[in-house]
């Protein structure tokens, strides 16, 4: 730190006991009194008019009154600094720094003590020191500058904290390998508290080199020095989204609790300092100066302190850019009162449902760029939408332990990305899970409902064989995760047949237990076979729509061996997996679906084989001519599982 002394003379100046008075050692007694808030000085007349034309013009006036006592109201830097401007008066030995400079020169000010009075008077000095010393030095610069916020109006009459933030402006542009001053650097490699000196033969001095130190400048202050920074055109987009992010990071919490949440005064401050920093953000959106992380911890901050929504809007629309990049913690945005979810789940919808749109999805999930009445050009790709689609799913599986969670937030949120972006469904799985988990007492339509959100055909290997044991499940879900492993399996096989055959069956046992629903008052049970249908296998259409999936037949560890072996080992596995945690009529229900999956000789013979088109079918797949009959048929039928 800089520093300049002035005066040769000891140091004279004494306090009594109670530190109001000060007086000054001699043998001349003081003829002068001069109140300076609740102290008092005893001074001498003299040495104070040689130098102080406000000092002369009261003494004056106190004299011409008959008295010797003298009242100054309102000096900058109050007791203490006129004490400095006393000791300079009577040539005593005073040192200035970067931390009294800027009120020294301003009570100097105020006490008239310019060269009008007197030749190398204080303001003289004052202004050599800080022309030759403050501000050639980076953080004497940053320390007066803080300084000048407690000493208005003076410190911007005279241009003090203008010629601050020039200075640090200056310095922050300045080319990285001109940097020759300190600077403090404690982030990446550097230790926590490293003073990083010259580097001239070391490391490269980084970009960033300078944002660290501003941070400890007021809101306000920092502001004016980040406009001189960008106003001087040195500075990338990406070092002043580094700047931004530091200095978020020093000043506001990781978190609020309800008492500053509700304090007035905190809110206001807190607001105050996002509407800065959004402020200065770069007006380019689309550049990656900044993280999604770091624009989620600002809407975080502006949802729990109830910004205006015109900041909220401003975020929002700067997260949908890269949404595809945030993390499932920093969607965990906390809910403000009166809501009754944990977390924030109407923000997270409308930020989905933007980022859709700007991709070129409607609500129903259907890409507009292929619509032929409509053309809509996008920057968004795939491998965004499959990034999206996995951050929702997680993100669902984190708010699907909150008790409060309605079924119709939690089908919102899984509805909100389109079939096309999930290339699997096992994280929605896993939402699914934990949601009935939690949920245990659901009725049977919405556990039906939650569970259609999910398709079977799109779960991976270890998540067919959790559901299968999955007693939380609708049973219909557990015959069609088998029946789909079993589709594996025939199609690893080239057995189409038996798979059929099996599918028939599969139909057949979904309408009873359809049936059995109706008659006890289940409902929905016809809703669930509209919505999940299962489709009459063939080749193609497993080709088509299995092969993508990567998932391993069951059937191709045994090379070119025996169809219907093969897929009797696949049946037994899973029928004893299913055994284990179904109850016996669902046992039965298998038996039966099994059976009819591996007859002797791997051929099949079923009489329920004519029924495999009473679901609804995919439009890719081929109905037989003969299923209308058959098919009106079988709903008509009951079947006995005893």
């Amino acid at each position: 730190m800089k520093f300049m002394k002035l005066g040769s003379k000891p140091d004279a100046f004494q306090t009594d006991g109670g530190g109001d008075s000060r007086y000054v050692l001699s043998e001349l007694p003081s003829d002068i009194v001069i109140h300076v808030e609740e102290a008092r000085f005893y001074l001498h007349k003299f040495p104070l008019l040689s130098k102080s034309s406000l000092l002369q013009r009261l003494i004056i006036e106190a004299s011409q009154n008959g008295t010797d006592e003298v009242y100054i109201h309102d000096i900058p830097g109050g007791v203490k600094i006129f004490e400095i401007c006393a000791k300079f008066c009577y040539g005593m030995v005073v040192t200035l720094n970067a931390y009294n400079v800027v009120a020294a020169r301003c009570a100097a000010e105020f006490l008239g003590m310019t060269e009008d009075v007197d030749k190398s008077n204080l303001v003289f000095k004052i202004e050599v020191f800080l022309n030759s010393g403050i501000f050639r030095s980076w953080k004497d610069s940053i320390i007066a500058l803080q300084t000048t916020d407690a000493l208005l109006p003076w410190s911007e009459q005279l241009k003090l904290a203008a010629r601050c933030i020039d200075s640090i402006a200056s310095k922050a542009t300045s080319n990285p390998c001109n940097v020759v001053w300190s600077y403090t650097y404690n982030r990446k490699s550097a230790s926590s508290d490293e003073i990083v000196e010259a580097r001239k033969n070391s490391q490269p001095v980084p970009k960033d080199w300078w944002v660290e130190d501003l941070c400890e400048l007021d809101v306000d202050l920092y502001k004016r020095v980040m406009v001189a920074v960008k106003s001087r055109g040195r500075i990338t987009s990406d070092v002043v989204g580094e700047a931004l992010k530091a200095y978020a990071s020093r000043w506001l919490p990781e978190c609020f609790d309800a008492a500053a949440i509700d304090d007035d005064a905190y809110s206001m401050a807190y607001n105050h300092l996002l509407e800065t920093i959004v402020w200065l953000l770069p007006s380019d959106k689309g550049s990656s100066c900044c993280s999604c992380r770091f624009f989620l911890k600002l809407l975080k901050v502006a949802v729990l302190i109830g910004s205006g929504e015109m900041l909220k809007e401003e975020l929002m629309d700067r997260v949908i850019l890269q949404l595809h990049k945030a993390s499932v913690c920093d969607l965990l945005i906390p809910a403000r009162p009166p809501a009754l979810t944990t977390y924030d789940i109407q923000l997270v919808l409308t930020l989905v449902g933007r980022f859709m749109r700007r991709a070129g999805v409607t609500e129903d999930g259907i890409f507009l760029n292929n619509l032929d009445q409509e053309m809509f050009e996008t920057d968004v790709d795939d491998e965004s939408l499959l990034a999206l689609s996995k951050i929702v799913d997680g993100y669902l599986a984190e708010v699907a332990s909150d008790p409060n969670l309605s079924v119709s937030s939690f089908v919102a949120v899984a509805t909100s990305m389109p079939d096309a972006a999930r290339a699997t469904h096992d994280g929605l799985y896993t939402a699914i899970d934990v949601f009935l988990k939690l949920h245990p007492n659901l009725p049977k339509a919405e556990k039906r409902k939650i569970s259609s959100l999910m398709d079977v055909k799109k779960l991976s290997k270890e998540a067919c064989i959790h559901a299968a044991q999955n007693d939380r499940l609708p049973l219909r879900v557990v015959v069609q995760v088998l029946f789909f492993e079993q589709l594996r399996a025939a199609a690893g096989g080239n057995n189409p047949p038996a798979a059929a055959a099996s599918g028939g069956i599969a139909r057949r046992l979904v309408e009873e237990e359809d049936d059995d629903d109706d008659d006890v008052g289940g409902g929905g049970g016809g809703d669930w076979s509209k919505s999940r249908a299962l489709p009459t296998p063939t080749p193609s259409l497993l080709k088509k729509q299995l092969g993508s999936l990567k998932l391993a037949a069951a059937g191709d560890e045994g090379g070119g061996g025996d169809d219907g072996r093969r897929l009797a080992r696949v049946s037994s596995v899973a029928n004893q997996s299913s055994r284990l945690s179904l109850s016996s009529r669902s046992r039965r229900m298998f038996d039966r679906l099994w059976a009819g999956g591996k007859p002797p000789g791997g051929e099949v013979v079923s009489k329920s084989s004519d029924t495999s088109g009473s679901s609804q079918s995919p439009r890719s797949s081929a109905k037989p001519p003969a299923s209308k009959s058959s098919s009106s048929s079988s709903r008509n039928r009951r079947y006995s599982v005893s």
